[in-house]
């Protein structure tokens, strides 16, 4: 495998707190890798670091092993994209994207043509950015970063501004797009779905440090940590001894999605509701199930629940991760 950027032990401090605290990653040519965290974890400062925007207090940035630490910004030939787009609103379509090429001294309109059909905008070339939508403006951004061809796009929280249902269609089109063009990438987002939608691999960063690499697959079946699996939705964690109550061949702890325990008529195992709350698609309960304790839990919109009700319920195991 190729690496194309690597970043050794990199920390950055502001007034001498750490917002990046000892970082290492490596990122392979053509690879997508989304750093995910919550707010303040650190990944925009680290996504920053790597642009050049960012004093580092100690550690190395490379390009295909080339220490380009001390280089300045414009002489990386990276393309930074920000969440809400920053797009010239007096300019047109084609106008933004050609600004980029200008910077470039490429040709432009043959290649703004070309990004248009890429990113599903053809024909858009004319109108202005303040007609459009907001995943529109978000096509057009995406579309002036990778016009110059860079060797990194940097993308920091760009669905972020839009709806769910925006974002998640947006998500898959971005994956598509940048898998096309063999672009090396590094995602920063903390939303799990968009990390997963879009990676390769997934980097999980919480306090400033660096706590999980892996395959989107990898990273929500083996949470490396409690800390990482209750970031990732997991808002249930038994003991060893209730893991094995669950399941004797668990050797340790076991995180629970709420979706692990569900109301089902017809089974075995019963529970007492302790609390319910109304939901748009069934309702989310807080169970003390026999034998285990309390968990998270779900039931469709056809059991109306209240506390010190007693249903029975069944576990989905693909909705459960073991830790270590």
């Amino acid at each position: 495998m190729d690496t194309a950027l690597r970043i050794d032990d990199l920390a950055v401090r502001f007034d001498g707190v750490a917002a990046v605290d000892g970082v290492s990653l490596d990122v392979a040519a053509g690879e997508v890798l989304g750093i995910l965290g919550p707010s303040g974890s650190g990944k925009s400062t680290l996504l920053r670091a790597v642009a050049g925007l960012e004093r580092l207090d100690s550690g190395r940035v490379s390009w295909h092993g080339a220490d380009i630490t001390a280089l300045a910004v414009h002489k990386r030939g990276f393309a930074l994209m920000f969440q809400d787009g920053q797009l010239f609103p007096h300019r047109s379509v084609a106008q933004n994207i050609a600004y980029a090429l200008r910077l470039a001294r490429t040709p432009a309109a043959a290649r703004v043509d070309e990004l248009l059909e890429l990113v599903g905008l053809p024909g858009f070339g004319g109108r202005r950015v303040t007609e459009l939508s907001g995943g529109e403006q978000q096509r057009v951004a995406l579309a002036r970063s990778l016009a110059a061809r860079p060797r990194l796009l940097l993308l920091d929280e760009p669905l972020s501004a839009l709806d769910r249902e925006l974002r998640e269609r947006l998500a898959g089109d971005l994956r598509r797009i940048l898998v096309d063009t063999g672009t090396t990438a590094v995602f920063v987002t903390h939303d799990q779905d968009e990390a997963f939608a879009v990676s390769d691999r997934v980097a999980v960063m919480m306090g400033a440090r660096l706590q999980q690499v892996g395959t989107p697959s990898d990273v929500w079946r083996h949470p490396a940590s409690e800390q990482v699996a209750r970031f990732l939705g997991y808002t249930t964690v038994l003991d060893a001894a209730s893991s094995r109550a669950l399941d004797p061949r668990a050797a340790g702890r076991i995180a629970l999605r709420p979706s692990a325990v569900r109301v089902a008529d017809g089974t075995p195992l019963t529970a007492t509701v302790v609390h319910s709350t109304h939901s748009v698609d069934g309702w989310r309960l807080r169970l003390l199930v026999d034998s285990l304790g309390e968990v998270d839990a779900v039931a469709g919109p056809q059991h109306p629940l209240a506390p010190g009700d007693r249903v029975a319920v069944r576990y989905d195991r693909a909705a459960m991760a073991e830790l270590p």
